[in-house]
């Protein structure tokens, strides 16, 4: 499926900035913050702000397209895997890695309804060991 076509799926009208946005989330794995994407994009889109990075970041999250990542100290990245899974941070070289594993939640009372979850974990990669 073409990039123009999963936007629409999600009832996001294409254009070249958020084309551009949505295949370097899927084809760069880094888990980027907003800056990152702005800092990488930029010299091949010079018409591209950092306000419309936030702004594009913020409706691909609200059309679940992408998941935004809540770390530490307000930082926030992002992701195009919307697949339930983990996040490790490498407290060393400030990594994040996804991490595929079988999970169980905790016990819930019958009164919750959970309608995502996240888990994050931090240590250091083995790059860093």
């Amino acid at each position: 499926m073409h990039t123009s076509d999963i936007l629409l799926t999600h009832n996001i009208r294409p254009s070249i900035h958020r084309i551009l946005i949505y295949q370097y989330l899927i084809n760069n794995k880094n888990h980027p913050t907003a800056d990152t994407v702005y800092t990488n994009l930029h010299p091949q889109l010079p018409t591209l702000s950092k306000t419309t990075v936030y702004n594009i970041l913020s409706l691909f999250v609200d059309k679940k397209l992408i998941q935004e990542l809540p770390l530490e100290n307000g930082e926030l990245r992002y992701d195009a895997d919307t697949s339930e899974h983990a996040h490790f941070k490498c407290e060393k070289c400030g990594k994040v890695h996804d991490i595929f594993v079988k999970i169980g939640l905790p016990q819930i009372p019958n009164d919750f309804t959970i309608s995502r979850s996240q888990l994050f974990l931090w240590g250091k990669c083995p790059d860093c060991d």
